[in-house]
């Protein structure tokens, strides 16, 4: 009789989006889609003769890829003033405070591994003033124009550049964008040497195309993995502007910089970060897509820095019960919040409750594709809107204005008054906002009522209701009155909090 041992008890499984390069010990990674892979016999009508025929023309196996793009891929060293490590680490992520990049970058991403705050006692001498990392990236152009990561680059004192021959280069940072996660290093003197280089796709990569990872993981140099697109459009909570290409070729840190190719040879992505609950590979790892690149990069060699276009509103996503409150068919588009004083919104006559729904004729999906169409688009140009307002359909006209570097302070929400008007239905308490303030204050929440179901704290202003603004407790009843003689299961309610200006559908089914 055999015994075996019991299954050892699996450790909890904790989520991480880890970047692919912090600061410290990463190099070069390849990533490209690899030959089709022909269908089993038995199986008819998968591929038509004539892609058959394609498929069968490819190459078998990928050396003949790796030999044609490797050349391309550099090394990317950069030197940092050891003084500002704990300030970067700790306060200068490239991330958004609190989302999932920004937290694995404090923890993960230091110079030589360190933790945050770690003291400079038991380092060596030279450690003290300087400390170095490794990041990767590649060419785009013969006179040495090369993309790699913000983050490898960010705060770098010195950057060196080795190709795959062995030679090194000193290079300078022409320009960083953050919100992409994006840079653009030359080497010095390049005008004087040829460097080989790829070009950046001009289509998108479809899901299920192979992909191809090349590069450096955990130092261990020259490894190559195989894998596929999983995915498009992915948001991974980095900026406003995510639209990154997943792929499930195992790849893990070090992998950072290195470009996405397709079997032509053409970069359709930049690697950027992977998800994990270890920091190792699991299969999900994320590119930033070539049209991303080729747009931020042109602007980085042109001028230094990128400029994005603006219109001027806070958005927010139009959810099931938010488009059923408006009558929409669909929950679609991006709902406005609140138009920003001397903006081209306000100029154009944008109002707060319209619904965003198409630019240039272009339908919008939600208010992170409004974001990410606009912020594609130069200041200046002139951009046709389509809004959906009172359930009818008009279109305006802009002149985008250029996207602030720093985003406007929130309004804080007067102080609460101590006492006020019950509203059962919404189980709220309400009170007059302070002399010269706008809406309803919201002075009690009762956790079991519909108000603490959708979010509301005391504190709260309601400006609207419906489409009416309130300045009493009841006008507040007045507006939920109407909105259930109309027939309506849900109102729209714009609320002002210490996040901000937001909608909320709340739903009416229940007293």
């Amino acid at each position: 009789m055999t015994l075996s041992a019991p299954p050892a008890p699996r450790a909890p499984f904790r989520r991480k989006l880890a970047l692919l390069a912090g600061v410290a010990g990463i190099s070069g990674a390849v990533l490209f889609t690899s030959p089709g892979v022909m269908p089993q016999a038995g199986f008819p009508g998968v591929l038509s003769s004539a892609q058959a025929q394609t498929v069968a023309q490819r190459p078998v196996g990928f050396a003949d890829i790796v030999e044609k793009v490797k050349p391309a891929v550099i090394s990317v060293r950069v030197r940092l003033d050891a003084n500002s490590r704990t300030t970067q680490n700790n306060n200068s992520s490239p991330f958004p405070q609190g989302s999932p990049m920004d937290r694995f970058f404090r923890r993960f991403g230091m110079p030589d591994g360190a933790n945050p705050g770690m003291p400079d006692e038991g380092r060596a001498p030279q450690r003290r003033n300087f400390v170095t990392g490794q990041g990767s990236g590649f060419f785009i152009t013969a006179d040495g124009y090369a993309v790699t990561n913000n983050h490898v680059v960010d705060k770098a004192e010195n950057v060196q550049v080795t190709t795959e021959d062995g030679k090194s280069y000193t290079a300078k940072v022409i320009g960083t964008d953050p919100r992409t996660d994006l840079a653009l290093v030359k080497i010095d003197g390049g005008d004087r040497n040829t460097f080989p280089f790829v070009p950046l796709s001009d289509a998108p990569p479809r899901v299920g195309d192979w992909v191809l990872a090349v590069g450096n993981p955990f130092g261990l140099g020259g490894t190559v993995t195989a894998g596929i697109v999983s995915a498009r459009g992915r948001d991974i909570g980095a900026t406003q502007y995510d639209d990154f290409i997943q792929i499930d070729a195992p790849v893990n840190r070090g992998n950072s910089g290195g470009p996405t190719f397709d079997v032509n040879g053409n970069v359709i992505g930049v690697n950027t970060a992977i998800f994990s609950p270890s920091g190792g590979s699991v299969g999900i790892a994320f590119a930033i897509p070539a049209e991303t690149v080729k747009a931020v990069v042109t602007q980085l060699k042109e001028k230094g820095t990128v400029s994005r276009g603006w219109i001027g509103v806070q958005i927010q996503p139009v959810n099931d019960e938010i488009a059923e409150s408006l009558g929409m068919h669909n929950a679609q588009g991006a709902l406005v919040s609140e138009p920003q004083a001397n903006s081209p919104a306000t100029k154009a006559g944008i109002r707060a409750g319209d619904v965003i729904t198409a630019v240039n004729g272009q339908p919008v999906k939600d208010a992170r594709e409004l974001s990410r169409t606009i912020g594609t688009m130069a200041p200046g140009a002139s951009v046709r809107l389509t809004l959906l307002r009172d359930n009818r359909e008009q279109v305006v006209t802009l002149t985008l204005g250029e996207l602030p570097a720093e985003r406007q302070a929130r309004n804080e929400p007067p102080a609460a008054a101590p006492t006020g008007l019950d509203v059962p239905r919404l189980g709220l308490t309400l009170a007059p906002a302070a002399s010269g303030s706008d809406g309803v204050v919201v002075t009690n929440v009762d956790p079991n009522g519909l108000g603490a179901e959708h979010g509301f704290k005391a504190g709260d202003v309601i400006l609207q209701v419906g489409e009416k603004k309130v300045a009493s407790p009841s006008d507040v009843r007045s507006a939920i009155a109407d909105a259930q003689k109309d027939g309506r299961r849900a109102v729209l309610i714009r609320l002002k909090s210490n996040e901000g200006l937001r909608f909320v559908a709340v739903r009416l089914g229940r007293a």
